[in-house]
């Protein structure tokens, strides 16, 4: 009987701490309705779970297709948020739901925003060669992204540093041989800013063409940003640039040049 009552005892001990410990998650927006130009935040909070894997977030459109999936890290507090902008060219007016899910638990959170519609102001008297200046001074501006790409001569590492005003949606990247074969790809997320990097590695036999790799940045349902960007490869690395490497093979060219310039007159006079 004894043993019977400590039995029962240290169940519903477990059972205390196991419902104790059940995850939690909570999830609301900044605003309950927002026009279809503006941003909103989605924040949350999760409770239980493991902090290195992040939240997935998923919010549905009106016509039920999913228009963004952001994957959104938790912090110390078991804190999450995300600002999402509006897509290309705007939310599309009615309710949209928001839902969280985690790895760690079948709980799934969901809210809800509503859109009304917004209209876009324009500019009747903007003079045309205003317009052209603008699109001759700020060309990455106009096309949502730009990128560059940073290696050191002879490194099997390219960084690529760009910046995007599509905030809300991850960035594709494609790399593509001389030939145009499909090298890898990579997919990076913006900062809050819309600053993004990512290094690539090159080398192996995915890389044994040598010339021009087209690296591309893809971002948007149909590809509504994109651009691109080449470098050269030679023998799985980056090519060096003519710089200081040129310059000091110049350098000893010449000082050859003049060695053999110079022992070439000399000349033995005979002794008698």
């Amino acid at each position: 009987m004894l043993k019977t009552s400590l039995f029962l005892l240290f169940a519903v001990s477990m059972f205390s701490t196991l419902a104790f410990a059940e995850s939690t998650i909570e999830l609301e927006t900044s605003k309950e309705e927002i026009k279809s130009l503006e941003s909103i935040w989605i924040t949350g909070k999760i409770t239980d779970v493991s902090q290195f894997k992040p939240v997935k977030l998923r919010i549905m459109g009106p016509d039920g297709a999913i228009v963004f999936a952001p994957i959104v890290a938790i912090n110390d507090d078991g804190e999450f948020r995300k600002l999402l902008n509006p897509p290309i060219p705007s939310f599309a007016t009615g309710k949209h739901i928001v839902t969280a899910s985690h790895e760690d638990t079948k709980r799934v959170a969901q809210t809800q925003f509503t859109v009304i519609s917004q209209e876009i102001t324009r500019n009747p008297d903007a003079k045309q060669t205003e317009s052209k200046s603008i699109l001759e001074k700020e060309p990455k501006i106009i096309s949502g992204i730009s990128m560059q790409a940073e290696a050191e001569n002879g490194s099997d590492i390219i960084k690529i540093i760009g910046k995007t005003s599509y905030k809300s949606t991850d960035i594709i990247l494609t790399v593509k041989s001389p030939v145009g074969n499909l090298i890898t790809i990579d997919q990076v997320t913006p900062g809050i800013n819309g600053n993004f990097d990512v290094e690539i590695r090159v080398g192996g036999p995915m890389w044994k063409e040598d010339g021009m790799y087209t690296i591309t940045a893809n971002q948007g349902v149909a590809s509504e940003h994109k651009e691109s960007i080449k470098v050269e490869i030679k023998d799985g690395v980056v090519v060096p640039e003519f710089g200081v490497v040129a310059s000091l093979v110049l350098a000893i060219s010449i000082i050859s040049i003049i060695i053999v310039s110079s022992k070439s007159k000399l000349s033995i006079s005979p002794r008698y």
